[in-house]
Formats: C-alpha cells, structure tokens, sequence
C-alpha cells in the first residue's frame, strides 16, 4: 500500500518526464506508432474532451514514481487535449487512459509484455490491443469487471470506445475509421490532402470558365439588345412607324 502523503512531502516529489527508453527500436514499429496516434489525432480532432498521448510516460498513483508504464499510444476520454509531460492521473480528475495500443519489436520481451499488461489490468484500462508489424499478429483485450478477456475474433472487431476497426490481410493489419475510410501514413495523408486540393483547384477552374462563358453570353446579349435598341431609335429618326414594320 501507498503511503499517504502530506502535501509538503508530495509537492517535493519528482515524476520523471522520460524514462531513458527510446520511442522505438526500429523505422517499422516507429511507423505504426505515429500512424496509430496521428490518425486517432484526426478521428477526435473535433472532441476537446478526448486527449490522445504517444510514448508518454503515464503515472496512476500519486507517491509512487516506479509505478509508470509509457504506453505506445493511450486515448483518454474525459480530459482536455493540450501538452503534457506525463500523464499525472491525480491530476487528471482519476481518470485512466480507457484504450492503450502496444506495438512490439524483436527487442520485447515475454515478461516485459506480461508485466505490461498487469499493469493495465491493474489500473483501469478498458481495451488493451497489442501488434506485431513484423508477424503481422493482433491481440486485443477488454475489461471484464477487474481482469482482461480475451478477444476471440480480432479479424473484423470494432472497438466499442473508439468505433475503428481492424481487419488482418496476407500483408499488413488495416485499420479504419468508422466511416470506413483507412489509418493512412502521414506521407499518404499528405498525398490525399495534395489530392483533394488538387481536385478542389479543378473544380474552381471549372467554376471559373462556367462563370467567364456565362458572362459573355450576358455581355453578348447586351451587345445585341444594344444595338437593336439604337437601329429602332435611328428608324424612328427617320420617321418609320416601326409598330406597323
């Protein structure tokens, strides 16, 4: 059990912002890091009330500065977006990360991951999904009153607090939004981005000759009404009765 602190003694406390490990250990799970955490960015871009945190060190129990886990990628429903240095729950009104993704490299070990999800399990996160890039294996875990279950079939699940979903091929896991659009890298972000302005200049362009041909023919039938009206002003000049023409 935590000793309970005097406010003296917890304000004089240091909760380390790094914990000397690199975010990854190779360019692919590096990858998958930032696809995962950029994309849930985009998902929530719109929810002031959902902070989603990559490789950043996560403290649950206020006094105890070895109690930590930096989880690959969390999402915490019920706390603002903004900076932080780690993760406090103490001070993020108790509230634990609700979802936490691991993605594993050749230098993970088996007890480590064990350990990883005690922790979890211990601290309230509700779905737990682990990846392996370089065997294209997905676990995925959810709360069953104080412990993990299993999930069965993987291939096809949605999660219930997120709404993507996940689908395995013969070469890579794929992960959509819920409106079925796919986790895309940043470079093809920047491509679809490029993409679509590309196709919104088109359609300006279009837009644009619409209007100019529109125009002339407006400037066209002015020419034209024009010039009618100054034949039957030169016709009335010359004393025609132009009603009986």
């Amino acid at each position: 059990m935590v000793q309970q602190l005097t406010p003296e003694t917890a304000s004089d406390i240091i909760y380390p912002d790094s914990d000397g490990q690199p975010m990854a250990d190779n360019t692919k799970q590096f990858r998958w890091i930032v696809k995962i955490k950029e994309n849930l960015e985009v998902l929530f871009a719109s929810r002031n009330d959902v902070f989603v945190g990559g490789n950043l060190l996560w403290y649950p129990v206020e006094g105890s500065v070895k109690t930590r886990q930096a989880p690959d990628v969390m999402v915490v429903f019920g706390r603002p977006k903004g900076d932080r240095g780690s993760y406090k729950q103490w001070e993020e009104n108790n509230i634990p990360p609700q979802v936490v993704f691991e993605i594993l490299s050749p230098g993970n070990r088996t007890q480590e991951m064990i350990n990883k999800s005690l922790f979890y399990q211990r601290h309230g996160v509700e779905e737990y999904y682990i990846y392996d890039p370089d065997t294209l294996e997905l676990s995925g875990f959810l709360r069953s009153q104080d412990s993990f279950a299993a999930i069965e079939e993987i291939n096809g699940w949605v999660s219930p607090r997120l709404g993507i979903s996940f689908q395995l091929t013969p070469d890579t896991l794929e992960i959509y939004y819920p409106d079925r659009r796919k986790f895309l890298t940043s470079v093809e972000l920047e491509k679809r981005a490029e993409q679509e302005y590309q196709r919104a200049e088109q359609e300006y362009q279009r837009a644009e000759q619409e209007y100019q041909r529109a125009e002339q023919e407006r400037q066209d039938k002015e020419a034209a009404l024009q010039q009618y009206q100054e034949l039957l002003a030169k016709l009335q000049a010359k004393g025609v009765d132009i009603d009986n023409l």
